[in-house]
């Protein structure tokens, strides 16, 4: 049971009314997430803006929901890991095998997509400590010092989302279940 009300269109402020109309229209539905984020205009539209800003970054969707997904893990969020396991397998085509790899913490074949994993979840296990020879091997995997700090804004969106669901409790949606 939620600790933080889902707040869902019949109960919304205005602030926040178009936002909940646009999720729905972008999703078919409104994530259990955003109802708790729609407690807070600011809380919502600072999620929903670095989503956005995460999908202009120079990683494939691929890549962002790898990133995505390994936050989850390390966070040990059980929404998220459903919500982004469904985005990752029905949205981007994310092969299974990858897919359960990144959540199990098991290493994925494609070693660039190796050390996309391990730098993001260093980048969360240290809270950003991470040395510099850290930061060489990503790079010499062939990202960029863009990549580094695009990974620290995956890390930052999924954080708002998954520290919001350790506190509110929040409940898995259905379309997300499957994949819980």
């Amino acid at each position: 049971m939620s600790t933080l009300p889902l707040v869902d269109k019949d109960s919304a402020s205005n602030e926040v009314l178009d936002i909940l109309a646009n999720v729905e229209k972008k999703f078919g539905f409104i994530p259990n997430l955003m109802k708790v984020l729609a407690s807070s205009p600011s809380a919502i539209k600072a999620y929903l803006t670095l989503a956005e800003l995460l999908e202009s970054t120079k990683f494939t969707p691929e890549e962002q929901q790898i990133m995505l997904l390994t936050v989850s893990r390390e966070n040990k969020c059980e929404y998220c890991l459903a919500a982004h396991s469904m985005i990752s397998a029905k949205m981007v085509g994310m092969d299974s095998d990858k897919l359960v790899s990144i959540r199990d913490d098991k290493p994925l074949a494609d070693s660039k997509h190796q050390e996309l994993v391990t730098f993001t979840s260093e980048i969360v296990k240290k809270r950003g400590f991470v040395g510099a020879e850290a930061v060489k091997q990503f790079k010499d995997a062939g990202y960029s010092d863009q990549h580094v700090l695009e990974v620290l804004l995956a890390v930052t969106m999924k954080t708002l989302s998954n520290y919001t669901n350790h506190l509110s409790q929040t409940p898995i949606d259905p379309q997300f279940a499957q994949f819980k």
